[in-house]
């Protein structure tokens, strides 16, 4: 498969961002990156809706479960959701998705130290569950998709990560078009940094997420992936959630193929160049294969060789 050349420049080398500051404490980053894994409390979202979800009013046992199984199989941060994002998805009230959402996180916050993330773009949502015990608001519209959800992660000091998305979920895959996707979309993760910093959010606080999968195509995916090195120029932690996405089984040729192979695949690149955090479902399979892989020196290189 051959990769354009995009004409994103970097004035120098670019380094790795070392952590994350969330609201509690802070993530230190070494080569090998942390996984988030993912707990979808919805009935419809593309990989797993409607496995953690039991209805209005029922307890979420399931949902808690599985997010602490994910917990003993590696996870580093738990990513928890109530709307789902996939293409064309329908959209959820705050009430309802409140409703799904924060009896999971703070069943969570009270059985495990490991970090909490809340998957939304609504800030009722966000505040509630960061109240509830989450560290940080993930939110694929960048913080832009509710006028006061930068009011929300200033008054709480979560982390946050803002991510690309091109259109809506309801619009994104229509006919996502772009002239450099890899010039373009540092670019707005480069103005939604600085407004962010304006706004008051201290660039520790920062991860950026180019967006895989929301409004691109099965190229777009795979040259974001591909160059993926160069956003580190912004200066912020990298997220990158490719987990079983469609385009993955367009690789493959079948819709209908098992995906966990080409998402370890993807996630062994991405250790590669560096990236920070790893959005997963599988999160036991991508755990052992970065163990394996920085064993054997896939991510240092001679680096790892020569400092035992």
């Amino acid at each position: 498969m051959m990769l354009p050349t995009s004409d994103v420049r970097e004035e120098r080398q670019p380094q790795r961002a070392t952590l994350w500051r969330l609201r509690t404490r802070t993530l230190e980053f070494a080569r090998r990156p942390l996984l988030m894994g993912v707990v979808n409390v919805t009935p419809d979202s593309f990989s797993d809706g409607g496995q953690f979800f039991r209805g209005r009013g029922a307890i979420p046992q399931a949902a808690i479960e599985y997010a602490l199984q994910l917990v003993a199989e590696g996870a580093d941060i738990l990513d928890i959701g109530g709307e789902s994002t996939r293409p064309y998805a329908d959209r959820v009230t705050a009430d309802e998705e409140l409703e799904r959402v924060i009896p999971v996180v703070e069943a969570l916050a009270e059985q495990t130290n490991v970090p909490i993330s809340i998957d939304t773009s609504k800030a009722a949502v966000a505040k509630f569950a960061v109240e509830a015990g989450a560290e940080i608001i993930n939110d694929v519209t960048g913080l832009s998709g509710d006028s006061e959800m930068i009011n929300v992660a200033l008054a709480t000091g979560a982390g946050i990560c803002a991510m690309h998305m091109q259109g809506t979920p309801q619009t994104m895959q229509d006919d996502p078009q772009y002239d450099d996707v890899v010039k373009e979309i540092y670019g707005y993760l480069a103005e939604r940094r600085d407004a962010l910093l304006a706004a008051g959010i201290v660039a520790e606080r920062i991860c950026l997420d180019p967006g895989i999968g929301f409004g691109k195509t099965h190229q777009h995916n795979f040259t974001l992936m591909a160059y993926c090195n160069r956003f580190h120029a912004l200066g912020c932690p990298l997220l990158v959630g490719h987990s079983r996405k469609g385009f993955l089984a367009q690789l493959l040729g079948d819709k209908q193929a098992d995906r966990t192979a080409v998402t370890v695949g993807c996630a062994l690149a991405l250790a590669a160049h560096g990236v920070q955090v790893i959005r997963v479902h599988d999160v036991r399979s991508v755990h052992e294969a970065l163990l394996a892989f920085e064993a054997s020196g896939g991510i240092d290189g001679e680096e790892t060789l020569l400092a035992e």
